[in-house]
This record gives structure tokens, C-alpha cells and sequence, in this order.
């Protein structure tokens, strides 16, 4: 397949996005490159555009952490790929393309009959949830995840893992639309936080009894009240900092509940740490997406020119479920 020199892809020139050509990029040994149909908009991408997250050493500078498309080209060893296979796949940068490099232990399958639009709304949340909220917030059956941000997407993809696997699940909302969204979605109770005390309502819901795990992206003073919210034993996973990253905590309450406080960021692991979580989704989550008893939830879609809109859209917190840009018709 001859392809042409230059595609259109989404710059970042002084905290703006700019939409201009660039070279096609070359698979490298494991990677393949993935004719962009769709990619996902997430809040990494708002950070690295306003330059509070710069890409890790050696990925695009090209915002985009999830795409999905075809693969027209392949680097040496890349496993059982193959050119026009249909995948999405997670990436460290370079989704906001009409082309992409993407390692090949980080493509899955287009489950069934998804679209290019369902599926690029699939690697960044349900990479993350499982990574954070099963492997490192060991979440088992029966117990109580408490979820910050239920309308995002990844509270979305928590939200039905968590039911999935036999847990409870409450979550923050800011609004009564948004709460009720998440109940309809699964969840077994909803906190309105702009007018309610969650960690009150956390306690009413678990008959004082607390979670045994949360998942937070807020931190600030989410942390300390998050440690009230825990059961004896529970886990806090923060993965993210979106009010500040300095908390101040009383101690005595992390060692009287015997608490365990961890976090993560996926983007700079190594591909190999990644693979292991693309495994354990091929292997756990991808058949409930084909059975349909999870589903890819999305709010809007932008052209790719639009991208500007798109973080507009995200940044008003108003959207429940992906947003998604459209990249080749």
C-alpha cells in the first residue's frame, strides 16, 4: 500500500491545538501503524496542552492515548498482527493523527461489532481501572469500591467492571443528572458531592461500615476525607491530581484502620508492564464486551479538526461517558 507522505495531525503550539501536516510515522521493531479511525480524548491530554504533562522520553509529542483503526503497515516481530487487522490500541502519544505508531503487545481486537468510534473509547479507561482498581486496589467480590468522577470515563468502565466482577460500587457526581446516569449504568448508590457530604452519605450507604476500595483522580482535601471513607483494611488508589497534589492527613487513622495508600500513572510504564494489563483484559474483560454485558459509553464525537471543541466539551465536565474525535471518515 502506498501512503502518502504527510497526514493531518493536532499540534500543540503554545497551550493551543493546532491542526497541521507532519510526516507519517515508521513502525519501529514491535509496533505497528494503525490507520486512525477514531481516537479518545482524555484528561492527560488537557494537561500536556496546557503543559502541566509532558509526553514520557521517546513518545509523540502528538497528543492521544487510545486509537482505533486498521493496521496498514507492520515493524519486524510483531506477533500475530497483520496487515488490515481491525484494532484499538493504547499508545503514549500520537493518537490525534490519521496515523499512528502503536506497539503490538498494546493492540487488541475490535470486540464483535463495535465501532472504530466504541472501540477508541475502550484502551485508556479499562487499561487504567484494571490496573488500578484489581491488580493494585486488589478489588475482590462482595466488596465496595468507591469511585470519584462516576459520569468520566473511567468511572464508566469502573462502574460496570466492578458489577461485573460481583462488587458494589458508589460514586461522586456533580449533578443530579449525572447521578442518576450512573445509577441507570449500575452503580448501587450515587453522591450528588456539590451538594452532599460524601463522606457522610458513603457511611449512611454502608451502614457506617466504609469501602474497601477508592479510586480517586481528585486528591487535595479528597485525600484526608477519602481515608474516612475507608473500611478496616481498605485501599486508597489516587491516580490523579486534578485539585492538588499536597494533602495533609492524620496518621493515626492510616494505622488504627490499617490502611493501604497507593497510586500509579500508566502513560510512562514500559510496554512490557502494559502487555501484562492487555492480557489480563483479553483474557477477563474482552469476552463481556462481546457478550455485551459491558458496553463502550459514549457522549460526543468531533472531527478531528475540532479537536479545540472537544477539550472545551471535557474541561465543562458536562460530558457522561467518552469523548471521542473522528479522524478518517
Amino acid at each position: 500500500m502506498q501512503l502518502p507522505y504527510k497526514m493531518l495531525a493536532i499540534a500543540i503550539e503554545s497551550g493551543r491545538l493546532m491542526p497541521t501536516e507532519l510526516p507519517i510515522p515508521a513502525p519501529h521493531p514491535g509496533q505497528v501503524l494503525i490507520h486512525v479511525m477514531a481516537a479518545g480524548i482524555n484528561r492527560p491530554d488537557i494537561m500536556q496542552r496546557l503543559g502541566q504533562y509532558p509526553p514520557p522520553p521517546c513518545a509523540s509529542e502528538i497528543p492521544g492515548l487510545e486509537v482505533a483503526g486498521i493496521v496498514i503497515a507492520l515493524g519486524n516481530d510483531t506477533g500475530n498482527l497483520s496487515i488490515g487487522d481491525k484494532v484499538c490500541a493504547l499508545v503514549s502519544g500520537g493518537g490525534y493523527a490519521e496515523y499512528c505508531t502503536a506497539s503490538s503487545t498494546l493492540c487488541l481486537p475490535i470486540p464483535g461489532q463495535l465501532s472504530f468510534i466504541e472501540a477508541a473509547g475502550l484502551p485508556e479507561a479499562f487499561f487504567t481501572v484494571w490496573s488500578n482498581v484489581f491488580d493494585r486496589g486488589r478489588l475482590q467480590k462482595n466488596e465496595t469500591l468507591l469511585v470519584h468522577g462516576g459520569s468520566s470515563g473511567i468511572g464508566v468502565a469502573a462502574i460496570q467492571l466492578a458489577k461485573a466482577f460481583g462488587a458494589k460500587i458508589i460514586v461522586t457526581a456533580g449533578s443530579p443528572e449525572k447521578c442518576r446516569f450512573c445509577l441507570d449504568l449500575g452503580a448501587d448508590g450515587a453522591i450528588n458531592y456539590r451538594t452532599q457530604d460524601f463522606v457522610q452519605e458513603v457511611q449512611k450507604i454502608t451502614k457506617n461500615k466504609g469501602v474497601n476500595v477508592v479510586l480517586d483522580m481528585i486528591g487535595g482535601d479528597y485525600f484526608p476525607r477519602n481515608l474516612h471513607c475507608l473500611a478496616t483494611e481498605g485501599r486508597l488508589v489516587q491516580i490523579a491530581v486534578q485539585q492538588s497534589p499536597k494533602a495533609e492527613i492524620n496518621l493515626w487513622t492510616v494505622m488504627a484502620k490499617r490502611l493501604t495508600l497507593t497510586g500509579s500513572t500508566l502513560r510512562a510504564r514500559d510496554d512490557g508492564f502494559k502487555a501484562k494489563i492487555a492480557d489480563k483484559l483479553r483474557q477477563n474483560v474482552w469476552p463481556l464486551l462481546l457478550s455485551g454485558q459491558i458496553k463502550s459509553i459514549i457522549h460526543a464525537t468531533f472531527p478531528l479538526q475540532k479537536a479545540t471543541e472537544a477539550h472545551l466539551l471535557m474541561e465543562s465536565n458536562q460530558h457522561m461517558g467518552k469523548i471521542i474525535l473522528t479522524v478518517t471518515p
